[in-house]
């Protein structure tokens, strides 16, 4: 079953995707989390098809970056339907565990159905938390991840502040997410993909009447880019900081040790 450490914000009246892009703190916690308990049953599917499949190599090349270790313990934040949590569990040894964390009760569940699939039921606990307010001892993973996620949080620095907290010493944190394409004909195709053909697949393939597939590219726009991302971690206590472009910075993969 999935766990609870801190419930998903209550449900209410639906707000336009556009000004969520702006909104902070509980305002646009409660607005996301809406959108993303609208889509999680078709979440993977949409995934696969709106990234023509690129995310599950994204995902397997941040797992890769997680130093093995004997019976070692990990964090995946916001981990959805736990995709990448399932990849880094390996990574922990025989006797590992993982941890995959998400405020949003439905996407978390469906990611424990996967678990279940894949034998590792014994291995990786599904725990709902959010990121800002984790709830652990302090020094308590070896390793943390996150995978599409930082750019939801309400607060950034406070959630990489916590999940900082929550590392031991000489821990990796290792965080997969949207950024800025580093080609200026790649920028100008992404921006009309993403404004333009995936708000309308949305709509017409995906069927969202939640606003979501709006949502997406409007906080990716608004996210730090990859040496802002740098300069939050390293403000937040992190060192031996740096990143890793994919698919020309569409994506980054930023690594950084505490």
């Amino acid at each position: 079953m999935v766990q609870t450490r801190q419930s998903s914000a209550s449900s209410g009246t639906q707000a336009p995707a556009q000004a969520v892009s702006t909104w902070s703190g509980q305002a646009r916690e409660q607005a996301v989390q809406r959108m993303f308990t609208a889509i999680a049953g078709v979440y993977d599917l949409n995934n696969t098809l709106l990234s023509f499949g690129l995310h599950y190599r994204w995902k397997k090349i941040t797992a890769s970056f997680v130093p093995q270790v004997e019976q070692g313990t990990a964090l995946d934040v916001g981990a959805g339907t736990a995709d990448l949590a399932l990849l880094v569990e390996p990574r922990m040894g025989t006797n590992g565990r993982v941890v995959a964390s998400d405020l949003n009760h439905a996407m978390l569940a469906e990611g424990l159905k996967k678990v279940d699939v894949k034998g590792r039921t014994g291995k990786i606990a599904c725990l709902q938390a959010n990121a800002e307010h984790l709830g652990f001892t302090d020094s308590t993973f070896d390793a943390v991840t996150t995978g599409f996620c930082m750019r939801n949080v309400g607060n950034l620095p406070q959630a990489v502040g916590e999940i900082r907290r929550v590392m031991k010493p000489g821990g990796t944190f290792v965080c997969l997410e949207f950024s800025r394409p580093v080609f200026g004909w790649l920028r100008a195709l992404y921006d009309w993909y993403s404004f333009k053909l995936l708000p309308w697949i949305g709509t017409k393939v995906a069927r969202d009447t939640t606003g979501v597939y709006e949502y997406l590219p409007a906080s990716i726009r608004t996210f730090p880019d990859q040496e802002r991302l740098c300069q939050v971690l390293r403000e937040a206590g992190f060192r031996q900081v740096s990143y890793k472009n994919l698919t020309g910075g569409i994506v980054a993969i930023h690594v950084a040790v505490k």
